[in-house]
């Protein structure tokens, strides 16, 4: 009896050893792969790209570029990295998601890109990524914190950042939590409140909203970018707000969260930003053009509020501030109730 009771003992202490030896084994669901030499980190969920953390030598800033829907399908516009038939190519400074402001102490980190004239160089500023303290691949969730520094033309360091993104995904969703740091350094950083701010991405032309006239939009240095009339074949795309806004009526509104929604191709997409109540600007106002621009701009009151406020949001030497966003990328058409629902766990993740 002695000798079988110790032989099954054996062989569930065996079995045990080998079921944690496999579940050891199984590879992460969310993996964060980091290759510096590429000047990139590529997040892939259940084995399929998702997306990617990049600093090419060519744009002024980091991007994530692309997204993708978990069906893989690509939500962000290729130009100019990627240019692809049929796409507007205006505004060569919208890559991907990017993070930044249109003036920073008097300095343009929205509009820098390759197309500025030599003349307005002075003006610009670029964020360059200067480490990847963390990055972490998960069952749940893939994490990623890197740092950069707001410079000027003359290498001056406004503003040091520290990001920490936050990758999940599963059947029929994919979302990435953007936390950012800002940190002044010896002097005072005043964010002039202006229209081009400062969590945004720019979408295929299937999620554009439908026009049918050429538009011409100018920056606040008086920089005129035209956007041409394109085919309207397959453009869907439509806004809405937590307050109900819908369509081009949601630009320069208020609210707790914005959806863009439509068909790419075949397949039903909504793409969610999350404002955070505990950010700088709450609820923020969405700076979210017809032509693709999906934007959200929590320190530009007053071109949106026509004069009624202004923001001018400072930070003095030493002082910090912290942007809280989720971006929810659904195979569906969202209700309001049903991301409204996405929404509180967002700001109960953060609270």
């Amino acid at each position: 009896m002695r000798v079988q009771a110790f032989g099954m003992l054996f062989s569930l202490l065996s079995a045990a050893v080998l079921l944690a030896s496999l579940v050891a084994a199984a590879p992460d669901r969310v993996s964060i792969i980091v290759n510096k030499q590429a000047r990139r980190v590529d997040v892939l969920i259940d084995g399929q790209a998702f997306t990617s953390y990049i600093w090419p030598e060519r744009l002024a800033k980091p991007v994530l570029y692309p997204l993708r829907t978990a069906n893989g399908t690509i939500i962000t516009r290729g130009f100019p990295l990627e240019p692809r038939p049929g796409e507007h190519v205006d505004h060569p400074h919208h890559a991907g998601l990017w993070f930044n402001y249109e003036s920073v102490n008097g300095i343009d980190f929205w509009n820098n890109s390759e197309a500025i004239k030599p003349d307005d160089t002075p003006k610009m500023g670029t964020i360059y990524q200067r480490s990847i303290p963390s990055a972490k691949s998960g069952n749940d969730q893939g994490e990623l914190e890197v740092e950069a520094d707001w410079t000027t033309y003359e290498k001056k360091v406004l503003l040091k950042e520290h990001t920490r993104f936050v990758f999940r995904g599963g059947a029929g969703f994919r979302s990435v939590d953007r936390i950012t740091t800002l940190s002044a350094q010896d002097e005072k950083v005043v964010f002039a409140d202006a229209k081009d701010g400062m969590l945004g991405l720019r979408v295929i032309r299937a999620l554009e909203l439908p026009s049918d006239k050429p538009e011409v939009y100018t920056d606040a240095s008086g920089r005129a970018t035209a956007v041409a009339k394109l085919d309207n074949t397959g453009v869907n795309g439509n806004y809405l707000t937590s307050e109900g806004k819908t369509g081009d009526a949601a630009w320069g509104t208020r609210g707790r969260w914005c959806n863009l929604s439509g068909k790419a191709g075949d397949e039903p997409v909504t793409i969610s930003i999350f404002d955070h109540p505990q950010n700088p600007g709450f609820p923020t106002y969405w700076h979210a053009r017809g032509y693709g621009l999906f934007a959200a701009n929590p320190l530009g009151e007053k071109i949106f509020s026509n004069g009624k406020e202004e923001l001018n949001f400072t930070l003095a030497p030493g002082q910090n501030v912290t942007f809280r966003y989720r971006i929810l990328i659904s195979s569906d058409i969202l209700t309001p109730e049903r991301t409204e629902a996405a929404y509180k766990e967002f700001v109960a993740a953060y609270h």
